[in-house]
């Protein structure tokens, strides 16, 4: 792809072959415990006791009586966590309404359309099929902000919970609804006939995308071209992570045998994408949060794009186009709903991360792959572009991301080495360490959902092989 983002997947691999061997090293922290929620490997890591714990923090954390919506991915632990989490909900007097297996957006649809008090959606999103996680959110269906996660973490460690006697438990019951009223609201969002001429392939990843899917094609006469589409519990296709390297692994090679406008990959909670061109090219997942905001920002009352440190700088150049600003906040979800709620809904157009997830205004400031897919598809139809072209009308900007395992007792040692080593940059130590020189950057910084230090350089132009390289060898000390 000769102006893409980044460079597509063969270079993409390059760099991530300079850390071969290191992923299989990550087992050895299999539970995290933050602000995002609890994830974990089930069984060594995330265990039925974690999952009953937490379901009663949830319940002790939510009013007397409260509506909680609950649903699960196609995950085989989803299934006993759903027990557990039912369980503790009712135990608190909570009465639960069930969606079944549906994405993570349809769940938080699903609070707003209930006026519920909350919801929990059980799923690990780009994690590989052994992992799950719980995902906890607030009455208006978004994530719950960092003071919020701070009181439910309070009282998951107190391990106080406000259980009921058996007169007073709990209800279930379930909603077979939830789908049909999630694409209403997209149909009334897009212009479902106009869209319908795209031919376009995606990757479900065996995750819940494909249930949506599906749908679409026989209820609004869609003819997506479905692969990994089967529900698979145990053994998804390959590891549902939204990159350039994942599209270019299956999707990719399709584009050109079955002439399709495009390509979309899922993660198996159907938040995020990834991106393939008519020319079978692997788009870079940093790419569709600009493409997104090039997209709504002229549509849009709100100026304000609300993304992470680690993102890529083309967002700043799409928002110039726009006269819009870009407010950089730490990576996590609760950095970007405290931002949300720093201003006026009208104020913000979109939020997003590199991830290939991003919110939109006219979805609730909700993380939806199926929303931003059908943004892209509009984008192309309303400029009459070949995505291929889109892409090719941004300047080029090259990044290489990696990861080396965490070794939490030495972290602080190794930023204060990168702060002095790289000091002649500009220093942010919001979130880890981003240091900024004209035209390049990096970010260092230990993730929040795995047990890992992410490491990510971006330079405009040429790719910043050197200092990605640089700062691999420095992190990987660590781990020595």
């Amino acid at each position: 792809m000769a102006r893409a983002l980044l460079p597509a997947a063969p270079r993409l691999v390059s760099a991530l072959g300079i850390i071969s061997g290191v992923l299989g090293q990550m087992t050895n922290r299999p539970l995290r415990i933050s602000h995002v929620g609890v994830r974990g490997v089930v069984g060594p890591g995330l265990t039925a006791a974690h999952v009953l714990d937490f379901g009663a923090a949830f319940g002790t954390f939510l009013p007397p009586r409260s509506t909680v919506i609950l649903g699960r991915d196609t995950r085989a632990s989803g299934a006993m966590i759903r027990e557990g989490i039912l369980a503790s909900l009712t135990a608190c007097s909570h009465n639960v309404i069930d969606l079944g297996i549906v994405s993570t957006p349809i769940v938080q649809h699903a609070i707003r359309d209930h006026n519920a008090h909350g919801g929990l959606s059980i799923g690990a999103s780009h994690n590989a099929a052994d992992w799950n996680a719980l995902k906890f959110f607030g009455p208006d269906g978004t994530y719950l902000s960092t003071a919020e996660s701070s009181e439910l973490l309070d009282i998951y460690h107190l391990g106080k919970y406000s259980y009921v006697p058996y007169d007073k438990l709990g209800s279930l019951r379930h909603d077979p609804t939830a789908l049909e009223a999630y694409l209403d609201e997209l149909a009334a969002a897009y212009d479902f006939d106009s869209l319908r001429r795209f031919r376009v392939v995606v990757d479900c990843c065996n995750g819940t995308s494909s249930l949506i899917l599906r749908r679409l094609n026989e209820r609004f006469g869609f003819a997506f071209i479905l692969i990994n589409e089967r529900i698979e519990p145990r053994l998804f296709a390959h590891d549902p992570t939204t990159n350039a390297a994942t599209v270019a692994l299956q999707l990719s090679p399709l584009i050109l045998p079955l002439e399709a406008d495009a390509g979309f990959l899922f993660d198996a909670d159907s938040d995020r994408i990834a991106l393939a061109t008519e020319r079978g090219e692997a788009v870079s997942e940093e790419l569709i949060l600009p493409l997104i905001a090039d997209w709504i920002l002229p549509l849009s009352e709100g100026k304000l794009v609300i993304t992470n440190l680690s993102s890529t700088s083309l967002v700043e150049e799409v928002g110039r186009r726009h006269r819009a600003r870009v407010v950089r906040v730490p990576v996590g979800r609760q950095a970007a709903m405290d931002a949300l709620a720093s201003y006026r809904p009208e104020q913000i157009a979109l939020a997003g991360e590199g991830t290939g997830a991003v919110m939109m205004a006219r979805f609730r400031f909700i993380y939806d792959g199926i929303a931003s897919m059908f943004a892209i598809l509009s984008m192309m139809r309303q400029r009459a572009q070949r995505i291929s072209e889109i892409v090719a009308s941004y300047p080029r900007y090259s990044m290489l991301k990696g990861q080396v395992p965490l070794v939490s007792t030495r972290i602080p040692q190794l930023l204060m080495d990168l702060r002095r080593d790289y000091s002649d940059g500009i220093l942010n130590l919001t979130d880890g360490l981003r240091v900024d020189w004209p035209g390049k950057w990096f970010h260092v910084r230990a993730a929040q959902t795995e047990p890992i230090v992410r490491v990510i350089v971006e330079q405009r132009g040429d790719s910043p092989v050197a200092l990605f390289q640089e700062l691999m060898e420095k992190v990987a000390e660590i781990s020595v």
